[in-house]
């Protein structure tokens, strides 16, 4: 064996001890390098301000906890403490007042539904579920606020030695292609990253500024609304609907109107379907160092089909892994057919 091969043999060996060794830690490194390269120019500005490495990932780090876990472990703990009080009562109470409602004349075809839908709700079952809906977060919570930390921690090593990985990284794929291949891959997770941080504060403020105004703890409701923004199609109805219903079980037509009304217009209409739009081809134009040649819709899809696999950390790398393997395909038809542009 030639000292080529031993030192490869050797390399597949201690490698495959090391990622044994650093399981348990995996998928908070792969979240921490991926929301790294989404923020790489936050972080290239953050430096240029302050002028101190040490400090600048700090800071970045300090930002990403302030903005997106911080608000999450309020969300987790607020939530516990809800249902661990929640009066049952409230809830068999607005469902019987739901059967008896009635629709203005002008739905009445929608009696036939809606009152098929009111009598499958068991009131037991929805107990049950919220009990064990409890359960399931307390328990899961420690594990998702350990997460957070060592994703924060990671994050941190990574922007600083964010020069040395880089220069690792391109120092194994060809000069000419490394902007190609991670730079897609970055503006990618710039845009997705900007666009879902940036939505579901905007909506999650829009509606708690109503679930405010209305009485309610309109912090708590803003951020649950902001991340309910990302589930696909019914997204903030999970939101406004229940709450809408309550109002009505508490004979509050006119808030339950106000309401829905707000939501639908304001926040599903206005916010959702032409702001937003708007706001991500801002990033896409703006806060990238070039705006991105995947396609919208793919990114949507993506988005969708990493939620749906790995869970909440989907959002993050399912639009990673869809823009990587775009990536490598376009590098190689390049490399096989060096003259024809893609």
């Amino acid at each position: 064996m030639n000292n080529r091969n031993f030192i490869i043999a050797l390399l597949l060996f201690v490698g495959y001890w090391v990622v044994y060794l650093y399981k348990p830690f995996l998928l908070d490194i792969a979240v921490a390098s991926l929301l790294s390269l989404a923020t790489y120019n936050a972080n290239r500005a953050i430096l240029n301000v302050v002028n101190k490495k040490g400090l600048a990932s700090f800071l970045s780090s300090f930002l990403l906890a302030l903005i997106f876990f911080i608000p999450l472990i309020y969300m987790i703990n607020s939530l516990l403490l809800l249902l661990t009080h929640l009066d049952i009562s409230v809830i068999e109470k607005t469902i019987n007042y739901l059967k008896t409602f009635s629709l203005p004349s002008y739905f009445d075809f929608l009696d036939p539904y809606l009152e098929r839908f009111l009598e499958g709700i068991d009131v037991k079952s929805i107990t049950a579920s919220l009990i064990k809906f409890a359960t399931y977060i307390g328990k899961e919570s420690a594990g998702f606020v350990k997460d957070m930390f060592l994703i924060t921690i990671f994050y941190f090593f990574i922007v600083y030695y964010a020069d040395d990985l880089r220069d690792f990284l391109k120092s194994l794929i060809p000069e000419k292609n490394d902007k190609e291949l991670f730079g897609e891959v970055s503006n990618v997770m710039s845009v997705v990253f900007y666009s879902i941080l940036i939505t579901a504060i905007f909506e999650g403020a829009l509606f708690a500024i109503i679930a405010n105004f209305m009485g309610y703890n309109g912090l708590l409701l803003g951020i649950l609304y902001g991340l309910s923004s990302l589930i696909p199609f019914i997204g903030g109805a999970i939101m406004w609907v229940p709450l809408a219903a309550f109002e009505l079980s508490k004979h509050n037509v006119m808030g339950a109107v106000i309401i829905a009304l707000y939501s639908i217009i304001v926040i599903s209409i206005i916010a959702d379907t032409f702001i937003k739009p708007l706001i991500i081809k801002y990033i896409n134009t703006k806060l990238v160092d070039r705006p991105s040649n995947i396609n919208e819709i793919l990114i949507f899809f993506s988005i969708i089909a990493g939620l749906s696999t790995f869970g909440f950390w989907g959002m993050i790398f399912g639009p990673a892994l869809t823009t990587f393997f775009i990536s490598l395909v376009r590098l190689y038809k390049k490399i096989r057919n060096p003259r024809r542009r893609y």
